[in-house]
């Protein structure tokens, strides 16, 4: 047997390496009994990527308009005050930002109720601090949405 096949590749990665060899993960949210599928189903990294930037876009923008002025850094400032305080508001109240309902995604609890309010916060505060965003479980689940318990779903 290669090495290189049980190892994987830069490229592929580990877990492709692990498929290959026979190892079965199943879909992204079926150990969260979502569908494979179709609305209520995990959200794909790309549609929540494209959401964040639409929203982040959106609070930079009113930073700029309405508090900012041409000191950039000062832009950059009140736009993560804007994108905590749209945050903890929109998906506490309606389950979704702006960014996330015009890429039709929405945030449920993990059993798919509403989000309480400690659970927003909490995810809201973590999603702020950048790096629990970025590590993901094999689900494509953020350490922000793992803590609250939460799950990004297509709608």
């Amino acid at each position: 047997m290669d090495n290189r096949q049980a190892i994987g590749s830069w490229l592929s990665g580990p877990r492709a390496a692990a498929e290959d060899m026979g190892v079965e993960f199943g879909h992204r949210g079926e150990r969260l009994g979502l569908p494979k599928e179709g609305p209520g189903s995990v959200a794909p990294p790309g549609r929540r990527i494209a959401a964040l930037v639409v929203d982040w876009a959106l609070c930079e923008l009113i930073a700029y308009g309405f508090l900012g002025g041409a000191d950039l850094q000062r832009v950059g400032n009140w736009a993560v005050l804007i994108f905590f305080v749209l945050s903890l508001l929109t998906v506490g109240t309606v389950g979704c930002t702006p960014g996330k309902r015009l890429l039709g995604l929405r945030v449920i609890s993990e059993d798919g109720a509403r989000l309480s309010l400690p659970r927003v916060l909490l995810r809201s505060v973590l999603l702020v601090l950048v790096i629990p965003a970025v590590v993901w479980d094999r689900d494509t689940r953020g350490l922000h949405d793992r803590f609250s318990r939460a799950v990004q779903v297509r709608i």
